[in-house]
């Protein structure tokens, strides 16, 4: 039986990177009037050829069962858009799976890539950051849970848990590159989101072929805060990966019905933990409970050779300096 697909499919994606504002990028395009973007970010679609994976680390399964794999689905997203606009998604697993690049490639050759690119380490930290509060990352020592990825990986955990991984642009771009041209991809550097959003959007607008000065600032987006590492909270996380676990074998509203009040509790436990906690007085470094903790000087030494042959690759394919990202004592910036 043959299938008919209307052909509503995306002019531009934003491919890369998880953890470095690609959520706040997708908000902002949000509001340029020639540019159409779902309501539904993150769809996935390019990730597999078929049904997602059956199994994973914490709370993977129930992240699979939320793809839109189908096609017919996936370019119903895009039926809304209004005539004459842009369509796009945002999915920043895109540029790291190789596999999604050569999908990408075969169904829509000509589409444009933007890809926001953090520094590598702040972006790991800033991953497990997120997976740590959201109780699901039991590993409490951040350098410890990098060591692990070679083990979550021949366990079937999901790409979000590869820290490293997910932060050697340089090869993913070379990849990249074997199969679209400079002309069709477009880098955005994290700290100029931070820093000038406004140049930084006129950029990304001029790219995809749309009026510049329109969106100026970039919504605030996915801010981490920390979860002290106390005895309840142990337990909490406990109980909230063993429902990342299992989870899947249950309708979606009980297993918000279940884990919501459990994060409430986790949370809570964040917020009264900062309550007491003398900011003004704590060092640069300190992990502050229920703030966001910093990453430190030695986490920095620790994990920089893991990056540097991939970041002078990722040098040499743009022809751009990214020395910062080398050095031990760069000031990660606080998540968009």
């Amino acid at each position: 039986m043959s299938h008919q697909f209307s052909g509503n499919l995306p002019d531009f994606l934003i491919a890369g990177v998880p953890k470095a504002g690609t959520t706040a990028l997708y908000a902002a395009l949000l509001r340029h009037p020639q540019l159409f973007l779902p309501a539904r970010k993150e769809p996935k679609f390019f990730l597999t050829d078929g049904p997602p994976p059956t199994r994973g680390g914490p709370g993977d399964v129930q992240t699979y069962q939320e793809y839109v794999w189908r096609r017919a689905d996936y370019e119903a997203l895009f039926e809304p858009a209004p005539p004459g606009t842009l369509r796009g998604e945002a999915t920043p697993f895109y540029l790291y799976s190789r596999q999604a690049q050569l999908r990408i490639h075969q169904l829509i050759p000509h589409v444009k890539l933007i890809l926001v690119l953090r520094d590598p380490i702040d972006r790991a930290h800033s991953n497990w950051t997120h997976l740590w509060a959201a109780g699901l990352e039991p590993e409490a020592d951040f350098v410890r849970a990098c060591e692990l990825e070679p083990q979550r990986r021949m366990a079937g955990w999901a790409d979000f848990w590869h820290y490293i991984g997910l932060g050697l642009y340089g090869s993913q771009l070379q990849h990249l590159l074997s199969l679209f041209p400079w002309t069709q991809i477009h880098i955005v550097r994290y700290r100029d989101l931070c820093d000038s959003a406004a140049a930084t959007l006129d950029r990304v607008c001029a790219f995809l072929g749309v009026a510049t000065g329109i969106i100026d600032h970039v919504p605030s987006e996915n801010v981490s805060w920390h979860v002290a590492n106390t005895r309840f909270n142990a337990m909490v996380r406990f109980l909230l990966r063993t429902g990342g676990r299992f989870g899947h074998h249950f309708p979606v509203p009980m297993r918000k019905a279940v884990r919501g009040p459990l994060l409430t509790v986790l949370h809570r436990q964040r917020w009264q933990a900062t309550a007491g906690a003398d900011a003004d007085h704590l060092p640069p470094d300190a992990h502050r409970p229920g703030r966001r903790p910093r990453l430190t000087r030695a986490e920095r030494v620790a994990l920089v050779p893991h990056f540097a042959d991939d970041i002078r690759l990722l040098e040499e394919l743009t022809g751009s300096s990214f020395a910062d990202w080398l050095t031990d004592s760069h000031l990660t910036r606080e998540p968009l």
